[in-house]
């Protein structure tokens, strides 16, 4: 079966899902550690000085060469969460930024309203990005999802997770705001302020004048850097993850067998 195929067929398991749930799901709020047994991700826990830096809604003609060119000149890696609306317009840098290490999610195709869609639109948003990545890039991209306005019910997070994605949202503390236009200062104060290990920085670099991004970032790349920081990908925070999860288990297994 082809992977269109499977994601359709778990639109229609979705569809089932949403009739047998009672109530919107945006009525019955879900607190964040439930959300986390779910696999929904905001940030990682881990004792490396690393931090992953988010870009939403692009790419864009003006602002993503820019930001990319500074992530180069940094040798910094981050992660795009693009619309597959975006990626079909500039399949060209969608190609550069996979070449230059970065990596691209999926942010649905045409930034919807999440809550105004049903299971199977939702699964037409991830199958048209994923295949708009792919014909710009020739690879698939990570199975990362970060749903438009970090909007969350327990359908979409189960639909993504059955389509093989993780949800990916931000760490509550590194909410730049930049699409407000806050001010240079502001956006880089949060992110170097607030910075933790394991991070994930939101930040756009499409959807208006993105120009305070691009500044800031001039101003937060070799600050973080300074205070030892290092840029990866969500995924390679992920596997950071993976790799203390490993660890606290031969620990505890050790532990376990060690002589009273």
């Amino acid at each position: 079966m082809g992977r269109t195929n499977l994601l359709m067929l778990i639109a229609l398991v979705a569809v089932v899902t949403v009739c047998s749930y009672p109530g919107k799901a945006n009525e019955s709020p879900i607190n964040r550690r439930s959300y986390e047994k779910q696999g929904v991700v905001w940030d990682v826990r881990t004792d490396r000085k690393v931090i992953a830096l988010t870009f939403d809604d692009g790419p864009n003609p003006n602002y993503t060469p820019k930001i990319l060119d500074l992530l180069k000149e940094y040798q910094a890696r981050a992660t795009f969460f693009v619309t597959g609306t975006q990626v079909k317009k500039y399949p060209q840098i969608a190609k550069r930024q996979v070449l230059e290490g970065h990596e691209l999610g999926n942010h649905t195709y045409g930034h919807p309203k999440m809550s105004a869609l049903g299971a199977q639109q939702i699964v037409k948003e991830l199958i048209r990005t994923e295949q708009a990545i792919v014909a710009a890039t020739g690879k698939q991209p990570p199975r990362l999802f970060r749903p438009p306005g970090g909007y969350l019910d327990p359908v979409l997070v189960t639909g993504a997770r059955q389509a093989g994605y993780t949800t990916v949202l931000w760490s509550f503390h590194q909410d730049t705001q930049d699409w407000k236009r806050p001010g240079v200062s502001k956006i880089v104060n949060k992110v170097v302020h607030s910075a933790r290990r394991g991070d994930i920085v939101l930040l756009h670099d499409h959807g208006g004048n993105r120009s305070q991004t691009v500044r800031a970032l001039k101003r937060i790349l070799p600050e973080l850097q300074k205070r030892g920081y290092r840029f990866v990908t969500v995924s390679e925070l992920l596997h950071e993850k993976e790799i203390k999860e490993i660890y606290n288990i031969h620990f505890m297994e050790e532990k376990n067998h060690s002589p009273s």
